[in-house]
């Protein structure tokens, strides 16, 4: 299952377990070198997406500074999405790589 970068992104900064919206946006800004910056509606839109495919789920509700968060993890069926588009990207990476430069050989 190919994830677009964003889902990717998500799912990354979800991998070291839960975090709300705010936390969620800030990890995938250090993750992505602040090359991706999700907005708040943006953000829930591709969270409730990755709920409905069993991907992510709620796993915790607060009330802070009168504001409500609620805390996101991954499931188990969305740590193997996220474990097998990794392998994927990685094997697209290498391919580049050998395309690239084809001195470096299978040795990367």
């Amino acid at each position: 299952m190919a994830l677009r970068e964003q889902s990717y992104l998500i799912l990354l900064a979800l991998s070291e377990g839960p975090l709300h919206g705010y936390g969620v946006i800030k990890t995938v800004r250090e993750l992505s070198e602040e090359r991706v910056r999700l907005g708040a509606g943006t953000l829930y839109g591709a969270l409730d997406r990755l709920a409905a495919d069993g991907l992510v789920a709620v796993v915790g509700e607060e009330v802070v500074g009168g504001r409500h968060r609620r805390y996101y993890d991954l499931t188990g069926h969305g740590r193997e999405v996220l474990t097998e588009e990794t392998a994927r990207l990685s094997r697209l990476a290498a391919t580049a790589r050998r395309r690239l430069d084809p001195g470096l050989g299978l040795e990367t």
